[in-house]
């Protein structure tokens, strides 16, 4: 398994092996969604680790931990849009905040 890989996880890496026309179906809804969008790239990346952090997706955190910081996130904005959402979502969004840290620290 190579690096990039690894960030991936291994539910997301059996769909795309597993369901190829699903998967490729779902990156063209995401990549419609990017381009349709009004952000630039590190403010979605930031976005999309808040609603992970919020949803407590913790597999998902270090593929979109790795766009964040490739889009120009600072190790302290990557951490400030994972607990965004303590008022809102609570104390959970606590649980992703090891994983994070780990991965933007790995590079």
């Amino acid at each position: 398994m190579n690096n990039e890989q690894s960030k991936i996880s291994l539910a997301f890496q059996t769909f795309m092996s597993e369901a190829p026309q699903h998967a490729q179906a779902w990156a063209t809804l995401v990549q419609g969604l990017g381009e349709a969008s009004a952000l630039d790239k590190k403010t979605q990346a930031l976005a999309y680790l808040a609603v992970l952090a919020a949803l407590g997706r913790e597999s998902g955190i270090p593929f979109h931990v790795d766009l964040a910081r490739q889009a120009g996130a600072s190790r302290e904005e990557m951490i400030s849009a994972i607990l965004i959402g303590l008022p809102a979502a609570g104390h959970g969004v606590t649980q992703v905040l090891p994983t994070a840290v780990v991965a933007y620290d790995a590079r």
